[in-house]
């Protein structure tokens, strides 16, 4: 068995951080069964030129560079749903999802757009690129106008996986207002909700902002947030008679410290719901030949707990991250419709 098969042994649903159809067609064969996408991927993707013929032939059909960027990320997306739609229906549509990101620049502070507004914004949007798609998941941030989306897109049958949370109160938010639309739900066997918790990026915050925490308590913070949410998540769907698991996801998975093993926050959630992990991640968690058994339910000595509890300020956390967050949400989404215009002038002089 390989480390990213003991993973999925311990009952972890192994989704992939990319939309590449290399990596998806690699990570297909470790185990993985869905897989998530933004703006960065794909333009990381579009850098590579392996996708010059495709930005060509829309321009030709007289595509601006933003509607490009979308019909690129629409095809690469799709491609990917392709490779997992077989396991979306051996599990009934609870697994082999493929996230598909909602305009980034609604919460561009530079246009800063009214709550409501953008509110509608993403429940239009969302159902524009949920449309036709079976195993199509809408990713809808954990700000006030993407929370405000989340009921009447749930109630409509529209997955949804909210993402850019940081916190125990952004997570309650996204699940209330999901709760409430799988309440007015049609049909119950179609609801499906995911909550993406954000890992790495709190351990980042902690270094520069809480230096003080004992040296067994920093870099575990992340975790620790992580895994009282999910407990948190686990206990309030237990007894909702939902037949698809509203689960949580451990994002930002792959570690910023050089000294850090790459498995370590692989290692840390195995064991149930979701992992979105980097390719990097993935390859080098593989090439550990490490077996991983279940951590999920496992947290840090009660000295670390209590450190972490008297020193971590969660109400500036969530705001730091969260600023930090949306500023690495549009400014990805701009640098890619950059991209594209210099492709498309650069494919012109060809």
């Amino acid at each position: 068995m390989t480390p990213l098969q003991s993973i999925v042994a311990a009952g972890t649903k192994l989704w992939l951080d990319s939309v590449d159809p290399a990596e998806i067609k690699k990570n297909r064969e470790f185990g993985a069964t869905g897989a998530t996408s933004n703006p960065i991927i794909i333009a990381d993707l579009l850098k590579t030129g392996r996708f010059d013929a495709d930005i060509a032939a829309f321009a030709q059909q007289g595509l601006d560079d933003e509607a490009i960027a979308w019909a690129m990320t629409n095809k690469l997306v799709k491609a990917a749903q392709d490779v997992f739609k077989p396991v979306w229906d051996e599990t009934k549509g609870d697994d082999g999802w493929v996230s598909f990101e909602l305009d980034p620049l609604l919460e561009d502070t530079v246009k800063n757009l009214p709550t409501l507004e953008r509110t509608q914004k993403y429940i239009d949007l969302a159902w524009r690129w949920s449309k036709g798609h079976c195993n199509r998941m809408i990713k809808v941030p954990a700000t006030p106008g993407g929370l405000g989306a989340l009921e009447e897109l749930v109630a409509h049958g529209v997955a949804v996986n909210v993402t850019l949370i940081f916190s125990e109160s952004q997570y309650r938010a996204a699940r209330n207002a999901c709760y409430k639309g799988a309440l007015r739900a049609l049909d119950r066997d179609a609801v499906k909700t995911v909550y993406s918790i954000f890992v790495s990026r709190v351990d980042v915050y902690t270094e520069q902002h809480n230096a003080n925490l004992i040296p067994e308590a920093q870099g575990q913070v992340g975790i620790v947030n992580a895994k009282r949410i999910w407990k948190l998540n686990q206990d309030f769907w237990a007894d909702k008679g939902f037949p698809r698991k509203q689960e949580m996801i451990f994002a930002s998975t792959g570690t910023k410290k050089k000294e850090d093993p790459a498995w370590k926050y692989v290692e840390a959630f195995a064991g149930s719901d979701i992992e979105t992990n980097p390719p990097a991640t993935n390859d080098a968690v593989q090439a550990s030949g490490r077996t991983i058994t279940k951590n999920i339910d496992k947290l840090p000595p009660a000295n670390v707990l209590l450190d972490i509890d008297t020193k971590v300020n969660i109400g500036h956390l969530e705001e730091t991250l969260m600023r930090e967050g949306l500023a690495k949400f549009a400014d990805p989404h701009k640098a890619l419709i950059k991209l594209i215009g210099d492709k498309r002038a650069a494919l012109g002089k060809k």
